[in-house]
């Protein structure tokens, strides 16, 4: 492994050790496919995976007005991963869609006649995927393992590349963008290697979403206790495990006295979508304008009720209760 720039190096066996021990207090969801598009194979040098990363952080943050790269981990045809943003800041790659996910950019044109993926590349985003399903507990199915195309481009509803779609990851990517194409081509691939995920030894007793903009994890349920030295403190709107609950304080880990302030946190509840479409809108009822839709299986955090309706996390966007099966 190697550090510059402020990104790690590693190879596909240091990742799989590396995000094995990894804490991540953050609750992830999905894990996104996608292509740079541009810097493609022609770019590539061989051992400029710092400055070409570092390129795109720098278009991140200047062009687009973000406040770092919009990616976690980008992979490269030699194989190789690096990571970019920190995996409990939610990505900034698919509107509507970036809270609970982790972004992955493989870099390269693989629309059909431009860059001929690698046996090395190929074979890094197939561990890696299975690696993060296997880590986060994700079933390899197309509501968690999700592509780009798959969502417009400026609402972020899912519809599946009908209508205002980018083809990302790649009209060639695995044989294909379509959901049908992942099923068939890319998802198996996956699924011989996605490994069992071990049983956690404590019980999620509910979740909870941060309310401050950054939120330390202390040794023990009061505020005079030392900071946790081995992760980072969590951010704004992510979803936390809540493992015990003591004098307002929550614990987020299974085997460790790692704790936060509840007081900076508001209750969020896990359901899955019931229906083939579930409407959004930006109201608690059908009065309110629609402003996108999430599709059959897909997962989201609601954070407040009303009339029974929920609003989704840190949005403000609502969807009826009758179509969601909480957990």
């Amino acid at each position: 492994m190697t550090t510059k720039l402020g990104f790690t190096k590693m190879d596909i066996q240091e990742f799989e050790t590396w995000i094995t021990s990894l804490k991540v207090a953050r609750t992830i969801l999905t894990v996104q496919q996608h292509h740079t598009y541009n810097p493609a194979y022609a770019q590539f040098k061989g051992n400029n995976h710092f400055e070409l990363q570092k390129g795109m952080k720098d278009y991140h943050i200047n062009h687009n007005g973000w406040a770092d790269i919009g990616q976690h981990f980008t992979t490269f045809p030699d194989g190789t991963i690096l990571t970019g943003r920190s995996l409990e800041k939610s990505p900034a790659c698919i509107t509507g869609q970036n809270a609970n996910a982790i972004c992955i950019e493989h870099l390269g044109n693989f629309d059909t006649g431009k860059d001929n993926m690698t046996i090395e590349q190929r074979d890094t985003i197939v561990r890696m995927t299975a690696k993060l399903c296997t880590r986060f507990s994700l079933p390899v199915n197309t509501n968690s393992v999700v592509y780009h195309h798959w969502f417009d481009l400026s609402s972020g509803q899912r519809n599946n590349g009908s209508k205002n779609n980018k083809s990302c990851p790649g009209t060639a990517f695995f044989g294909g963008n379509k959901v049908s194409d992942c099923q068939d081509k890319f998802l198996p691939l996956v699924s011989i290697i996605t490994q069992p995920t071990a049983q956690l030894t404590g019980q999620i007793i509910k979740y909870a979403m941060v309310t401050a903009d950054t939120l330390n994890i202390r040794t023990q349920p009061d505020a005079n206790s030392p900071k946790v030295t081995d992760r980072a403190a969590v951010t704004l709107g992510a979803v936390l495990r809540v493992y015990e609950e003591k004098n307002g304080w929550y614990r987020i880990s299974t085997s460790q006295q790692q704790w936060v302030a509840a007081k900076y946190t508001v209750d969020a509840k896990l359901a899955t979508v019931s229906t083939n479409t579930l409407n959004v809108r930006s109201g608690p009822g059908t009065s309110f304008d629609k402003s996108g839709a999430f599709a059959k299986g897909q997962e989201l955090f609601t954070v407040e009720q009303q009339n029974n309706w929920s609003r989704i996390a840190m949005d403000n966007k609502w969807v009826s209760n009758v179509f969601l099966d909480f957990k």
